[in-house]
């Protein structure tokens, strides 16, 4: 029976990332460059939709796959890798936030900058010369609003609320990465809905 190898009769099927990580456990840097390569945009998106601010959301990012990668052959592949590397972001993430916090150096945002996430970007490139510099602020003016919105939530809704809705995990994924129970994600994110929708709605209107 293998130790430090995923490699059993539980993993989950829909975990294609399986081989990688095999090869990363038996000591292939290059194969987890691939996972960071993969996943580096998506896991960014997350830490940004949680933070607020775009530089400390890298660090955040660069730190959760440094830590994932000292701990990989502690890896068991009960859950998928997308899940356990987003459950270390979202430990990142709180951490960095309790640090904000502390310091009291926390501006609120710095989302008048653009900020390129590609997946589910904050403030999207506009096609070439396709959209009016009108439509281009209006968006802006609406993604910057919904970030705001975001952000305001408390922690715990914030989180079921991005990993539900702008990164379309399931609610078994979710229940996983927060290690709560699954009627808890249902009900957090109902809650999550009714508070963003109420605050989206006050902040731009019924448009």
């Amino acid at each position: 029976m293998s130790h430090n190898s995923i490699e059993d009769q539980n993993r989950p099927a829909r975990d294609v990332d399986f081989a990688i990580v095999s090869r990363c456990q038996k000591g292939d840097t290059g194969a987890f460059g691939v996972l960071v390569e993969k996943y580096q945009k998506k896991m960014l998106n997350i830490a940004y939709r949680m933070i607020g601010d775009y530089q400390e959301s890298c660090e955040i990012t660069q730190e959760a796959f440094l830590s994932a990668y000292r701990a990989i052959k502690k890896f068991r592949g009960e859950a998928s890798f997308a899940t356990w590397i987003t459950g270390i972001v979202l430990n990142q993430a709180r951490t960095r936030l309790k640090q904000i916090r502390t310091r009291s150096q926390y501006e609120g945002r710095s989302l008048d900058d653009p900020v390129e996430t590609e997946e589910g970007s904050i403030l999207q490139e506009p096609p070439s010369g396709d959209i009016s510099l009108v439509e281009q602020m209006e968006r802006k003016d609406i993604q910057t609003a919904v970030q705001e919105c975001i952000h305001s939530l408390d922690p715990e809704y914030r989180e079921v609320l991005v990993l539900r809705d702008i990164q379309e995990f399931s609610y078994e994924e979710i229940r996983d990465i927060l290690k709560i129970p699954e009627g808890t994600v249902k009900s957090r994110l109902f809650r999550a809905r009714e508070i963003f929708k109420d605050r989206l709605k006050r902040r731009v209107g019924n448009q």
